[in-house]
């Protein structure tokens, strides 16, 4: 019996990086809970390096942390804690191929799409270095009902959860510019297991992760902190295996 072919050798790992940086206008549309019917959502890819901030805190209209971006429901997205939200490209493409349309950079409503990163399996507390920013995460995206009606894809949000990949949202802890093909350069992974998907599936799937969830500490958005905390305190019964 032959010996079989030896496997070549795995190339080096892609450079993580910016793929496209996006923006949205407002845009008015039926389906939106935002009291102004406008949504911004629909974010596509813009050229040129965009000025990314701290935005103001929601109590003080919130809003996006990149210049000329739009936030519709600033009740719920947006402020500092949301100020970036990344989703991966190699996620999209996956999702291509689940639903059988393609999805363009920006679809799923992301300010940055990247390559060479497993954005959900990102820890909470970690910091990116792109371009003249540094950035850190701090939480997942939540599906919501206007992005199950912007795709328009039935039960979506359902199978966005369960699929438990959801991006990551970032603060901005030093302003700068951001453009397409900047790398994404690691500077700071905490030490816990707190991962985006980890948090995520806390928050909905898997409720027997929720006291782990404290390890993540101050880097949590102040929401995300102070229900943790409570988690922490709390006689937490499991609810089933994690998967």
């Amino acid at each position: 019996m032959s010996a079989s072919a030896p496997r070549p050798a795995p190339g080096p790992a892609p450079i993580p990086r910016v793929r496209s940086v996006n923006i949205a206008r407002a845009t008015a549309v039926t389906y939106t809970t935002a009291e102004s019917g406008l949504t911004g959502i629909d974010k596509r890819p813009v050229t040129g390096p965009v000025r990314v901030a701290v935005p103001p805190t929601r109590e003080k209209g919130g809003g996006s942390g990149l210049a000329d971006d739009f936030v519709g429901d600033q009740r719920h997205h947006g402020g500092p804690d949301q100020a970036v939200y990344a989703f991966a490209r190699e996620d999209l493409d996956r999702w291509e191929t689940v639903l059988g349309r393609p999805l363009a950079d920006g679809a799923f409503g992301e300010n940055l799409t990247t390559t060479g990163i497993d954005v959900s399996g990102t820890r909470i507390g970690e910091r990116w270095r792109i371009g003249g920013a540094l950035l850190e995460v701090t939480c997942a995206r939540i599906p919501c009902r206007t992005f199950a009606e912007w795709l328009g894809e039935r039960g979506w949000v359902k199978r966005f959860t369960l699929d438990a990949a959801p991006g990551a949202y970032l603060r901005v802890l030093e302003p700068g510019g951001i453009g397409a093909g900047d790398p994404v350069e690691l500077v700071h992974r905490p030490d816990h297991e707190v991962t985006v998907s980890f948090l995520f599936r806390a928050q909905t799937t898997a409720p027997e992760l929720r006291p782990r969830v404290i390890a993540a500490g101050e880097a949590l958005g102040a929401a995300e902190l102070a229900k943790a905390r409570a988690w922490a305190g709390a006689d937490t019964t499991p609810a089933g295996s994690a998967g």
